[in-house]
């Protein structure tokens, strides 16, 4: 399973993807976050589902914009090409593989800028080649192992929270994923995008240079917990303790 998660605020753009590849009892690591960029465009990719699928589809996006990035000087126009090769790789590949067993899937978050974009874009596209935008009502999107990672995103994520402070939720919401699911694990790939600018920035996390970061957040987690108040749950207890002597007594 993957781990990923695309965050659209109003200062840009964060993608955080683990790079955990799991085939039978077979585990490595691979790269899943794909970027391009020049002096007027930058995007990000990042892709769910059969692995054969998205490389050939990311091999053929790069044709398309090797053959021409001036086409492309919207994200949506970008979008509607990956999605494009998507259905391509669909019928040359789908048939073949639902007859070997495995279901044709590839659920894609793209996000960035591009020439005559007024802001930043992050889109999530699904196998079938249609897709979404998100925005204020919907500030992130994780594809993959999506259950245990969100309610921290849900609590912190506003239009006005700082990239710093959307990074910092999505590795917790990365850890929490990871502390739950087996098959997502460090490392980790980010990329960063500051709107406007026109520079996207990835770095690449092992297991080391953020383990002390989650054992912080694993005690403040267990502390505040703890600092929740009892008051409300006193009433309860006081039932239950007397419940229990009553039975003891008869």
């Amino acid at each position: 399973m993957t781990y990923c998660l695309g965050i659209k605020v109003k200062k840009g753009l964060v993608a955080v993807a683990d790079t955990r590849i799991t085939s039978g009892t077979d585990v490595t690591t691979k790269k899943k976050i794909y970027t391009f960029q020049n002096e007027n465009s930058s995007l990000f990719i990042m892709t769910s589902g059969l692995r054969s699928v998205r490389d050939k589809a990311i091999v053929y996006f790069q044709e398309a914009l090797e053959e021409g990035i001036d086409d492309f000087n919207k994200m949506f126009k970008a979008v509607n090409a990956f999605g494009e090769q998507v259905k391509r790789v669909a019928d040359e590949d789908k048939e073949s593989l639902e007859k070997a067993g495995f279901k044709f899937n590839l659920n894609t978050i793209i996000g960035g800028q591009l020439r005559d974009d007024e802001d930043h874009k992050l889109f999530l596209l699904y196998p079938e080649g249609n897709w979404v935008e998100l925005g204020e009502g919907a500030p992130y999107v994780i594809i993959g192992n999506a259950a245990q990672g969100k309610a921290i995103l849900n609590r912190v994520l506003k239009p006005e929270t700082s990239l710093k402070l959307a990074l910092k939720a999505a590795f917790v919401s990365f850890d929490s994923t990871r502390i739950s699911a087996a098959d997502v694990d460090f490392p980790i790939d980010v990329a960063l995008y500051k709107s406007g600018s026109f520079d996207l920035v990835e770095y690449h996390y092992e297991e080391e240079d953020l383990g002390q970061v989650s054992a912080q957040w694993d005690k403040s987690l267990k502390t505040a917990l703890k600092n929740v108040s009892n008051h409300w749950m006193d009433t309860a207890f006081l039932k239950l303790n007397k419940t229990h002597k009553k039975r003891k007594k008869a």
